[in-house]
């Protein structure tokens, strides 16, 4: 069985692809979801990992929810309101819960349409960078649907509640052009420039010290939900421990040469 997520890596940079061309990479199954959470705990354990780039294969970031399996009530779509909601905790929650432990930072790499859980995942990121082919929906209503991986949480943090509310509540596309225009993304180039960019900033990122990477990324993430006093107090308690890093020394003595 080929994997549903590939994984490269070249130099503090790893790149993640979805692989599931056949359902227009659907974020669904377990095998996905098992390769998401192991691909997380690795990049954690690997202090060589400094960025991840996170991408579709072939012209599609991610379709979301397999439709088909819907349609057909198979698997989990089959089950009773109770074990539904079992499942949905069990499986695609499982991305965001394991997004929200990764330590380091990760860019969408949006190479085309990003629809429903697909567009979720790219606003799960800490960056996103789109091709002029990308195109996002937040499509669940228009399918009778609500957003059940945390699509409602994401959104409206990455471009306000008024535009999450007019995404969610329409179904409608947004191009690339005017997901530039709202913050859904921070950068838009050409297609055939979109995985050099995002390397591009990836490689950005990991010029710096691994430890203060990540540490930043854990102040950055409770900085959304904590109060000012929980960042503070954490940032006091971390910062002794990057004074110390050897490569924070390294940096001073690069400083101190100039």
């Amino acid at each position: 069985m080929k994997p549903t997520l590939n994984i490269t890596a070249s130099g503090h940079v790893q790149t993640w692809t979805i692989d599931n061309q056949d359902i227009g990479n659907a974020i669904t199954g377990p095998d996905f979801i098992e390769a998401f959470e192991r691909a997380v705990d690795g990049a954690n354990q690997d202090l060589n990992a400094r960025a991840i780039v996170l991408t579709g294969a072939g012209k599609i970031f991610s379709s979301g929810g397999n439709v088909k399996e819907m349609a057909d009530r198979q698997g989990m779509f089959g089950l009773d309101p109770r074990q539904q909601r079992r499942a949905y905790v069990n499986s695609i929650q499982r991305i965001p819960r394991a997004l929200e432990r990764l330590e380091v930072a990760i860019i969408a790499a949006v190479n085309g349409p990003a629809i429903g859980a697909g567009c979720d995942l790219a606003m799960m990121c800490d960056i996103r960078v789109a091709s002029d082919q990308a195109v996002f929906a937040e499509s669940f209503v228009s399918i009778g649907l609500i957003p059940g991986d945390g699509g409602t949480w994401f959104l409206p943090r990455a471009i306000g509640y008024e535009r999450a509310a007019l995404m969610t509540l329409t179904g409608e596309r947004v191009d690339a052009a005017t997901a530039k225009e709202w913050n859904l993304v921070s950068t838009l180039v050409p297609h055939e420039e979109l995985l050099p960019a995002a390397t591009g900033i990836a490689e950005r990122i990991a010029a710096n010290p691994s430890e203060s990477l990540r540490m930043a990324k854990r102040l950055l993430q409770e900085s959304r939900t904590g109060a000012l006093e929980s960042v503070l107090g954490m940032a006091a308690a971390m910062q002794p421990l990057a004074h110390l890093d050897p490569e924070h020394e390294q940096r001073l003595d690069r400083w101190r040469s100039k």
